[in-house]
């Protein structure tokens, strides 16, 4: 049976189990095929914690685009020093950076919606694809809360870019049960969170968001359209 095809055996068996139970019940079925892709956001940082924790069969990779926060980096350091788990780091391949640069400029994604997709498909999308080669589940810290985009996800689902399962298992979860996990199990975190800085990526496309604002209206702020890079979208960039 194909992998898109098992979804609705995966759903039944994980469907009364408890968050803990779900990622044991996922890690070992498909040991050595399964991979959690880590931006050291608040959510990444919990289900980081949770297959440390759980000593889960996962593995865990992170990208980095060139371009990302020095705290971003520092926080890197701080969980594998924390969790002592390997946290394999992506990057983007030379010749299509330096390509990129000499097409549209070192900052050229604020010339335009299609300059920051090419950005992003190069600095992340690429990179990802390579990452998951070889897994057949994808767990991401995705949250229905964050976008319109995202609220429309299911914890369960199959990723038809990247033919993988994807599992969303913080979907439900509210911001405030976030943060009241990471205080409880005294979970490392990006400082930036303290400033408003909510949702962090790149730091050329990332600011602090103002009251009121949604969770990634500091992404792209620039633009008026929905605010993905692609890896989640399934298009390109």
């Amino acid at each position: 049976m194909s992998l898109q095809k098992s979804l609705h055996e995966l759903e039944a068996s994980i469907a009364d189990l408890s968050l803990e139970e779900e990622l044991q019940v996922l890690g070992n079925y498909f040991q050595g095929k399964i991979t959690f892709s880590t931006s050291l956001g608040q959510e990444d940082q919990v289900i980081t914690h949770l297959i440390a924790s759980l000593k889960l069969p996962v593995s865990i990779f992170s990208l980095d685009t060139g371009r990302l926060f020095p705290e971003t980096l520092d926080l890197l350091a701080r969980t594998q020093a924390k969790y002592k788990l390997p946290i394999k780091v992506y990057y983007p391949e030379t010749q299509q950076v330096e390509d990129l640069v000499l097409q549209q400029g070192i900052n050229g994604f604020y010339e335009g919606v299609e300059q920051r997709k090419n950005c992003c498909f190069v600095r992340k999308v690429v990179p990802l694809q390579r990452a998951l080669t070889g897994n057949q589940v994808w767990i991401t810290g995705l949250r229905a809360e964050q976008s319109p985009n995202r609220a429309s996800m299911k914890r369960l689902e199959w990723d038809e870019a990247n033919q993988i399962i994807k599992y969303n298992p913080l979907l439900e979860w509210t911001y405030e049960q976030l943060l009241q996990y990471i205080q409880t199990h005294t979970i490392p975190y990006n400082p930036l969170h303290d400033k408003n800085f909510i949702s962090i990526g790149c730091a050329p496309c990332t600011r602090a968001i103002q009251p009121g604002e949604d969770a990634r209206a500091g992404r792209w702020w620039w633009e008026e359209s929905k605010k993905e890079c692609g890896l989640h979208g399934g298009e390109k960039g």
